[in-house]
């Protein structure tokens, strides 16, 4: 699977768990160069504490277009540091 975003690939692994429709991406198959960090943090009832990414391609910024939980429940520890995406980024097989 590849996230791409601005004509990019980001993320590539034959690795992801998908969970409510979103592929995790195992965290050493994204491209580090294009992730920043964000203050931005969500809470999921059943799987935690989300962090966010903003992504930065080709002098555009996506801001908080991916995710991770670096903690999880029991119920989610399969995606446990593992990154989804969103706003734009494409998975592609």
């Amino acid at each position: 699977m590849k996230a791409i975003w601005n004509n990019t690939i980001i993320a590539e692994s034959n690795d992801t768990v998908v969970i409510e429709n979103n592929h995790y991406f195992p965290a050493e198959s994204i491209k580090k160069e294009y992730f920043k960090t964000s203050e931005t943090h969500t809470t999921c009832p059943w799987k935690g504490v989300a962090s966010y990414y903003i992504l930065e391609v080709n002098g555009q910024k996506n801001i908080d277009a991916a995710w991770f939980y670096p903690e999880t429940s029991e119920l989610a520890r399969s995606i446990k540091g593992s990154v989804a995406f969103w706003k734009g980024v494409t998975i592609e097989d």
